[in-house]
């Protein structure tokens, strides 16, 4: 599958939007003011955004949580269902563009959009990529049982299991490791 910069820029966006959400009592929000949406845009670069606010920041709490239900979707059209009304609402416009040192590529938000429809749109129509190629299994969960972080497994086997092989992936492993050692000695 063939992924274009502005759309790998958007899926990392949109894992990283969706793990700022608080796990239970456990973590918390990730975004918990308007000064931590801001380093949030400022850090994945999102485009054409103004003065941001409380209603920008309540407006992207609510759509993490619709991405965050695309993650969890049981199947491709379930996940269908989900981006086509988040691109839906945002108002999405196609448009080409070539901005800040990039080439030409799409912007799907409409001009003057909010930061959450700007996510949305962009974000949105990312997901709608995978789904359409065939690919939705691709957005998973982490299977990590401490850990429910999403990602995007691009691995060429779709074998991707934890969101990141250095923590959750070894973590798991050394503790196999040692419960292996620990049965073999006892």
């Amino acid at each position: 599958m063939l992924i274009t910069h502005d759309t790998r820029c958007a899926l990392d966006t949109v894992v990283d939007l969706v793990n700022t959400a608080p796990e239970g009592d456990t973590t918390p929000d990730g975004l918990p003011d308007v000064a931590a949406l801001e380093v949030f845009v400022r850090d994945h670069q999102v485009s054409e955004v103004g003065v941001l606010t409380e209603f920008d920041l309540a407006a992207v709490r609510k759509i993490r949580a619709r991405f965050s239900a695309v993650f969890a979707a049981s199947d491709a059209r379930a996940a269908a269902g989900m981006i086509n009304e988040l691109i839906a609402a945002a108002g999405t416009t196609p448009r080409l563009t070539d901005h800040d040192g990039y080439d030409w590529h799409v912007h799907y938000f409409a001009p003057g959009a909010s930061v959450a429809d700007h996510l949305a749109a962009d974000c949105g129509m990312a997901l709608a990529f995978f789904v359409v190629a065939g690919e939705q299994e691709r957005l998973r969960r982490c299977e990590a049982p401490d850990c429910r972080h999403a990602f995007v497994d691009l691995s060429r086997n779709r074998s991707r299991r934890y969101c990141d092989s250095r923590t959750c992936g070894n973590r798991l492993h050394v503790a196999a490791y040692r419960a292996r050692r620990k049965e073999a000695a006892g």
